[in-house]
């Protein structure tokens, strides 16, 4: 073998012999046992990012241990390839999305072909080719059809930039998460699908997600939002109709001073036409207008409110509260009304105090007794009711029951579950999407457009602006079409789907990527799915996740699919900072992989972000860091490269042959190594302290050639032990472990070589080396017998010439022993 470790033509060499032998080609194998492993598609943005190398370094060494476990293993990539910044790119550069995307698409995979990730590119999908949206336009139809998908006016959230819609968990902060402008409210037709229908069941089976992080159990968890309570009927004064609120403390009703109304809400108008307050109620309105809900609704924004001059009144006891609108309370959650508790709930109180409204304290603390004149916030904690008519005494727990009891039973309010979740906004008044299969007859109305007329394709001839409509919209050759019910003149819906739709079926597809007749077939679905590991940023929590959820479980409804759960594990993995701070361009900061592969090549960049951090952590980037792993590497290298000759031909270490203690050392190490990164690769994805004690062999290894006479040394054991190292090492660093196999005379790949299992004999110790402390601090170090009892280690520490002398003058406390580890004497 070569002398030097040259990387420039060592990878190349293998990603051009591993393409040509389709070593990562995988087939259905029902005699196998499977393992699904999948990294989250990328957006084909034109160039890999460091987070991207993380992400598929992670998932490459999951998907190579398990195939060299003797799964059948299906480890796919595709392209999240539809979405506005191709639009973007087309209004900047005059550049077609689909011309924009491909070449990004093109120059992406062929740096994660340089990275030697082992994926089957003849599984690969994208998103934005028609014969992938066919399919996503068919599962549209197919919730259409169940009346999942269904169309209404609402108030959107709108970002004047991006001149579109967007739905609720697209809004961080009050702002579009792509371009981070304030997010208005517009009144617009769109299209939905009732994810809260299976609100309660994609809540239920959060506890069948085992291998799920908890943070993003219970991020869900808190998404969908679930809560028990009453609705109830309040009077109107002057009015017929009855005003209808939500609340999951009906123990507090008695307390209820005031009604606040959302300005959005149906009764507001009613209640002020033709009185003093119309005028000052729609500025209100319009006000509100121009605020998203996040703005409204956060803990950080003024609470302001109007009376309207309207009462309602508490159908427990006839009393008359005013009601007022404001701009936390919003017509989409809930009723768009809340009562106001300002004893009992700090907004509320907050809110009263601003607008000098009454406090009524209907909940006591055991022993106190609150005076509403003299509170300074509200109390919230458990307590009996006052003020509250037959419920008085009652703990308020219980009082909760027996309100909501009492209200059912007399006919002022229904025990109901509300949940957080709202119907998921799929319209997008865009260009680049997967259109809407829907058109529009003046005389059938509302018409499916049929399966064989898929896929509906975007046209071409399109012109792109920076504002206005969708382009869609702007298209007579698309938007004019031939009704499919009556063959008479219909028009084309110009929304475009979400592109969340597209990537919430997508790790389907893959099962059966080529498959004309369906989205996928369902003989590959049911062997491959659920995916066994998925792998992808926590950023996705809430909207990918929850999405993919929802799709999977309306497809094993449909019974599409056998599985209503679509990853068993998940790992989110941490960020990769530079300077402490997120890689970002703006800030300078950004490390390019394709320069880190120049240098040092594929491997080396693998190996460094795999061993700086576990993977659920940020990893800080260090360029010391990454000459470590290339020394590191290098040093393999080089060990290899000198037992190289001498061992050709020896059998590897068979157990025939009594060892000395420097040989028992050497395999010690090599089973512990095998042991440790089985357990932390399969178990725990602790890639870091895996490669840590590859790195231990080594050291190892290289102690042996270095203090054992050549000539004494046992070439068998060498032998077991380098290619137990290339084995270990392959996952971690695919070329350079190829390429050590095939020198030291192999047959094969390396990566379809059995994974070894550790000899529970070699790692048992005769002897440790153990440190000896006084008070804490080392003093000495000594070699005893690793079985050696803790009293035997303590008289044996003691009667050491040197701890002797130590111990001069002063009188021994205690003595702790630690077997294998320490003995700690304590003096004064």
């Amino acid at each position: 073998m070569k002398e030097k470790y040259v990387f420039s033509e060592i990878e190349p060499k293998w990603q051009q012999a591993w393409a040509g032998q389709n070593l990562y080609k995988v087939y259905d194998n029902v005699e196998k046992p499977k393992y699904y492993c999948l990294e989250m598609f990328p957006y084909p943005s034109g160039n890999l990012h460091m987070g991207h190398v993380r992400n598929y370094s992670i998932g490459d060494v999951v998907a190579r241990f398990k195939t060299m476990q003797g799964y059948n293993v299906l480890h796919p990539m595709g392209w999240d390839s539809f979405g506005l910044p191709a639009e973007n790119a087309a209004i900047k550069h005059g550049v077609p999305p689909e011309k924009w995307t491909w070449e990004n698409i093109d120059n992406m995979r062929a740096q994660l072909k340089q990275l030697g990730i082992s994926y089957d590119w003849d599984r690969e999908v994208a998103s934005c080719h028609p014969d992938y949206y066919r399919w996503t336009q068919w599962l549209f139809l197919r919730f259409y059809k169940q009346g999942l998908a269904y169309k209404k006016r609402a108030a959107v959230n709108w970002c004047p930039s991006c001149v579109t819609v967007l739905a609720n968990e697209q809004v961080i902060d009050g702002a579009c998460e792509r371009c981070d402008t304030a997010v208005v409210k517009k009144d617009l037709e769109q299209w939905f699908l009732s994810i809260t229908k299976y609100a309660q069941h994609l809540l239920d089976n959060i506890k069948k997600l085992d291998g799920w992080p908890d943070k993003v159990k219970i991020m869900q968890e808190n998404w969908i939002g679930r809560s028990e309570g009453v609705e109830i009927d309040f009077g109107l004064k002057g009015f017929e109709e009855k005003l209808t609120v939500y609340t999951t403390r009906p123990d507090t009703i008695f307390g209820v001073s005031y009604m606040v109304l959302a300005p959005e809400h149906p009764l507001v108008l009613k209640l002020v036409e033709g009185t003093e307050y119309e005028a000052a109620a729609k500025d209100f309105i319009k006000k509100m207008l121009h605020l998203n809900e996040i703005a409204r609704t956060s803990t950080e924004t003024e609470k302001e409110g109007l009376f309207i001059g309207a009462y309602a009144i508490n159908p427990v006891n006839g009393t008359e509260v005013p009601i007022l609108i404001a701009n936390y309370v919003l017509m989409e959650y809930g009723t768009g009304a809340v009562m106001g508790v300002p004893a009992h709930d700090q907004r509320d109180f907050e809110f009263a105090k601003k607008y000098n409204l009454p406090i009524k304290v209907v909940i006591q603390p055991e022993g106190q007794a609150l005076d509403a004149e003299t509170m300074t916030g509200a109390y919230e904690d458990e307590g009996n009711l006052v003020n509250s008519g037959q419920f008085d005494g009652l703990n308020n727990e219980e009082a909760i029951r027996k309100i909501g009891d009492y209200m059912e039973a007399n006919n002022i309010g229904l025990k109901r579950v509300n949940f957080r979740l709202r119907d998921w906004l799929i319209s997008r008044q865009r260009y680049w999407g997967a259109p809407i299969p829907i058109v529009y007859c003046d005389k059938c109305g509302e018409v499916a457009v049929p399966d064989e007329q898929l896929p509906v394709i975007l046209p071409s001839n399109v012109e792109f602006k920076p504002f206005g409509q969708s382009p869609l919209a702007e298209c007579p050759e698309f938007v004019n079409t031939t009704c499919p019910a009556c063959g008479g003149p219909a028009r084309r819906e110009t929304d475009t789907m979400d592109t969340f739709i597209c990537s919430s079926w997508y790790y389907i597809r893959f099962t059966s990527p080529q498959e004309t007749t369906g989205p996928w077939s369902k003989a590959s679905a049911d062997y491959w799915m659920a995916v066994d590991q998925y792998i992808g940023g926590v950023e996705h929590a809430i909207l990918h996740l929850l999405y993919s959820r929802f799709f999977t479980k309306v497809l094993y409804d449909l019974g599409l699919v056998s599985v209503d759960e679509p990853f068993t594990n998940l790992l989110t993995q941490g960020m990769v900072l530079k300077d402490g701070s997120k890689m970002s361009k703006s800030k300078g900061n950004v490390v390019s992989p394709e320069e880190i592969v120049a240098k040092y090549g594929a491997d080396t960049a693998r190996l460094f972000i795999l061993f700086a951090a576990p993977p659920e952590r940020d990893l800080e980037w260090s360029d010391q860091g990454v000459e470590g792993a290339y020394r590191f590497l290098n040093r393999v290298w080089r060990l290899v490269g000198h037992y190289a000759d001498k061992v050709a031909g020896v059998q590897p270490y068979n157990g025939s042959v009594e060892l000395g203690a420097a040989e028992k050392e050497v395999r010690r190490l090599t089973h512990y190594a095998i042991k440790k990164v089985s357990d932390d690769v399969a178990t725990r994805f602790n890639f870091n302290t895996a490669i840590s004690t590859i790195m231990e062999l080594v050291n190892g290894l290289y102690a042996y050639k270095d203090k054992v006479d050549p000539a004494e040394q046992n070439l068998a054991v060498v032998k077991e032990s380098l290619e137990y190292l290339m084995v270990l090492l392959a996952p971690f660093a695919p070329h350079m472990a190829e390429e050590l196999w095939e020198a030291t005379g192999h047959q094969g790949s390396i990566h379809l070589q059995k994974w070894p299992v550790h000899d529970p004999a070699a790692v048992i110790q005769d002897e440790v080396e153990i440190v000896v402390q006084l008070n804490g601090k080392v003093r000495e170090k000594l070699v005893i017998a690793a079985n050696m009892e803790p009293k035997a280690m303590e008289e044996f520490a003691l009667g050491q010439e040197k701890v002797r002398a130590l111990l001069e003058g002063k009188s021994v406390v205690k003595v702790i022993s630690v077997p294998k580890k320490l003995v700690n004497i304590v003096v004064k």
